[in-house]
C-alpha cells in the first residue's frame, strides 16, 4: 500500500509529517478519530528501521486509543505519535520543543502524552511549547507517571480474567509470565506479588529484571524463552505484536492479560486462533485503559484516588466483554470492538441530531430577526 492507502484503510482523520534537521527531529502524528472529543495519545520514542514502519505502528497505535478511549466511557479520541529516534541516545530538550510546536499547531485536536521510550521530563520540555500535553509531574500540577494505574487497570483486567477461567478470582499461586520489566510490569508485579503468586519476568534488560526479582521474589527466565514456559496467566507488558503464527503454538498459558499495545499481529486471524485454542484474550486496549483514564483525569485537576477508582471499572469491563463474547459466539476482540463502535457510533447520532436542531433553530432565528 502506498502512504494514502494505509491511511484511508482505517478512516484516520489525519495524519502529520513532523521534521527539523536541525534538531534530528523526525516524527508523525496520526489522528484517528474524534467522534468522541479530542484525540489523546502518547508520544512513543523508538529505533524503526524505517519511515514507513514508523508510519504503520502510529496508525495502528491510534486507532488503538479510539478504541480504548470508547471502552473505558471517556470522552476522548484516538490519536499518537511516534518519533523516530533511540531514547537512549536521542533526547534533546531542543528536539521534544519542536516538536511540542506541531502538537500546538493542531489547536487542540491531538494531546499527547508519554509513552515507550519518552518519560515526565520529555512531556515538560513539550509543554514549554504546548498546553496541549498531558502525564506531566505532579509539582506542575499533572498526574505524572501513568504506569502505576495502567498496572492496576491490568492487574483487576486480570482478576477477572480468572473469575471467569478458574471460578474465582484469586491469583494466590498462579504461575504468571511477565514480559517486559519496564514501569507498568514493575508495578503489576508489586501487586502479584501481595497476593503470592508465582511470578516470572523477562526483558532483554537485565538490570530491570533483577529490580524486580530483589523487589518482590520473581524468578527471572530468558526472554526467549518466554512463549513457552508452562503458566497459568500471560502478561504482555512490552512491544506488540508478539501474539502470532510463531509463537501462539508454543503458548501453555490459559489467558492472555497484559499491559502491552497491539499485541495481536493480525488482531481478527490471530483473536480467532486464541479462541479455538481455547486461551482467554483480554483485548489489550480494554484492560490497559488505566493509563489513558490517569492522564485525562488532568483535565478536572488530578487526583490518583479518584483514578484508581475509574481504573477498577476495568474488571467489570473485562466481564462485559467476556459475556458479549460467549452470548454471540464471537472473540473478545471482537466483542470489545463492537462495545467502542456501538458508543461511538451512538454519540456521534446524538451529535448529529443536536447539531441539527441548533441549525434548524438558529435558521429560524435569523428568519424571525428578517421578519
Amino acid at each position: 500500500m502506498d502512504t494514502f492507502e494505509l491511511i484511508e484503510k482505517n478512516d484516520h482523520e489525519q495524519v502529520v509529517f513532523c521534521s527539523n534537521k536541525l534538531v534530528g527531529l523526525q516524527a508523525i502524528i496520526a489522528i484517528h478519530d474524534t467522534s468522541l472529543g479530542p484525540a489523546l495519545g502518547g508520544t512513543r520514542m523508538w529505533t524503526y528501521k524505517s519511515s514507513d514502519e514508523a508510519l504503520k505502528d502510529v496508525l495502528r497505535l491510534s486507532r488503538g486509543m479510539t478504541y480504548k478511549a470508547s471502552v473505558a466511557g471517556l470522552n476522548l479520541g484516538g490519536g499518537k505519535a511516534v518519533i523516530i529516534g533511540d531514547p537512549n541516545k536521542d533526547k534533546t530538550e531542543d528536539l521534544f520543543r519542536f516538536f511540542g510546536r506541531f502538537v500546538e499547531g493542531l489547536a487542540g485536536r491531538y494531546i499527547t502524552a508519554e509513552d515507550v521510550g519518552t518519560d515526565v521530563e520529555d512531556m515538560e520540555f513539550v509543554r514549554m511549547e504546548t498546553k496541549y500535553v498531558t502525564g506531566i509531574s505532579r509539582a506542575l500540577g499533572g498526574s505524572g507517571d501513568p504506569s502505576p494505574v495502567t498496572a492496576y487497570g491490568v492487574y483487576v483486567g486480570m482478576k477477572a480474567c480468572a473469575q471467569e477461567l478458574f471460578g474465582n478470582d484469586s491469583l494466590e499461586g498462579k504461575k504468571i509470565a511477565v514480559q517486559g520489566a519496564g514501569s507498568v510490569a514493575r508495578y503489576l508485579c508489586d501487586h502479584l506479588a501481595k497476593e503470592n503468586a508465582e511470578i516470572l519476568v523477562c526483558d532483554i534488560y537485565e538490570d530491570k529484571v533483577k529490580a524486580i526479582v530483589d523487589a518482590t521474589g520473581a524468578k527471572a527466565i530468558d526472554h526467549e524463552k518466554i512463549y513457552e514456559v508452562d503458566a497459568d496467566i500471560f502478561a504482555p507488558c512490552a512491544l506488540g505484536g508478539i501474539v502470532n503464527d510463531d509463537t501462539i503454538p508454543k503458548f501453555k498459558f490459559k489467558i492472555i492479560a497484559g499491559g502491552a499495545n497491539n499485541q495481536l499481529l493480525d488482531e481478527h486471524k490471530h483473536a480467532e486462533v486464541l479462541l479455538k485454542e481455547g486461551i482467554l484474550y483480554a483485548p489489550d486496549y480494554a484492560i490497559n485503559a488505566g493509563g489513558l483514564i490517569n492522564v485525562s483525569n488532568e483535565f478536572e485537576g488530578y487526583n490518583q484516588e479518584r483514578a484508581l477508582r475509574q481504573a477498577e471499572t476495568i474488571y467489570q469491563r473485562i466481564q462485559q466483554i467476556i459475556t458479549i463474547s460467549k452470548e454471540r459466539n464471537i472473540t473478545t476482540h471482537d466483542a470489545a470492538s463492537r462495545l467502542a463502535e456501538d458508543r461511538i457510533r451512538s454519540i456521534s447520532q446524538v451529535k448529529q441530531i443536536y447539531s441539527g436542531v441548533s441549525n434548524f433553530s438558529g435558521r429560524l432565528g435569523e428568519t424571525a430577526t428578517r421578519r
